[in-house]
């Protein structure tokens, strides 16, 4: 189900969103009486049963707009009822942003102000944008994290891991590949290269598929020393920039989060002001 809102889409960048209103059919699912709904850029980091104890609609505010629910994570009730109305109110109104978001926020308008109980804690669906908007708060509360959402255009699977070293690799320094944090992001890999890559292999065989993988070539193993191996070669610095133009940089919501702006160095610089 697309929403082919154009107009709405380009507002946020985001004109892969449309089809986000696929998400309206889970109130079908009538063979259910209770659900969690979480989006495919969700990565769970601890159990989370207690969520079926909280009624429909429940979700966690959004970092854009907390006055809204993020769709990422929710709780629902499957009813055909509800979702013959779901469709009708999108049919007639169709969505403020385009998207699955904006429609179930007004079609479930008082989430913000009639039930308190119906607000999860942000912990239940962490967005990775918001980690470093808020860093304080992502250092206070952030251990205690249970869902993480990858937000934003790129996501873990968009980049590849080199299994033999245990880094996360991006084809590009995109600024959106700073907005996901290094350790989430290693882990999402971690998860998949241990859970679901053996699946994978097993139901595709033989036949080539696109794992994210980073193997090395038999050409490249027939010629490596089986005694000795060379060490690797180092990259080399990144050009270094002026203060100013640092300045312009993170104004513009460009940081080098995996370089000179990573978690780390902040964390290191917000502890020397807090001592």
């Amino acid at each position: 189900m697309d929403s082919g809102d154009t107009a709405h889409l380009s507002l946020m960048k985001r004109p892969d969103l449309g089809v986000t209103l696929t998400k309206l059919h889970c109130w079908s699912l009538t063979h259910y009486s209770k659900c969690v709904f979480m989006d495919a850029d969700t990565m769970v980091l601890s159990n989370v049963d207690e969520l079926f104890e909280r009624e429909e609609l429940s979700a966690a505010p959004d970092p854009g707009w907390p006055d809204c629910f993020n769709s990422g994570v929710f709780v629902f009730r499957p009813s055909n009822e509800t979702y013959e109305k779901l469709l009708q109110f999108c049919s007639e109104n169709g969505s403020f942003d385009g998207g699955d978001q904006g429609v179930l926020n007004s079609f479930f308008n008082t989430w913000a102000t009639t039930d308190i109980s119906k607000h999860l804690p942000f912990i239940y669906n962490l967005s990775t944008v918001s980690i470093y908007s808020y860093l304080p708060a992502f250092k206070q509360y952030g251990r205690d994290a249970k869902v993480v959402h990858f937000l934003g255009k790129v996501k873990p699977w968009n980049l590849a891991y080199d299994a033999q070293r245990g880094e996360v690799k991006g084809h590009s320094p995109s600024p959106d590949v700073y907005q996901l944090h290094p350790d989430y992001l290693l882990m999402w890999w971690q998860l998949y290269s241990k859970h679901v890559l053996p699946l994978l292999q097993r139901a595709y065989g033989d036949a080539p598929f696109d794992s994210g993988f980073i193997e090395e070539s038999e050409e490249d193993k027939l010629h490596q020393d089986p005694v000795e191996q060379p060490a690797p070669a180092t990259a080399p610095p990144p050009p270094q920039i002026s203060s100013e133009e640092r300045k312009q940089l993170w104004e513009a919501g460009q940081m080098d989060y995996m370089g000179e702006d990573s978690f780390d160095n902040i964390e290191r610089k917000l502890d020397s002001f807090l001592k």
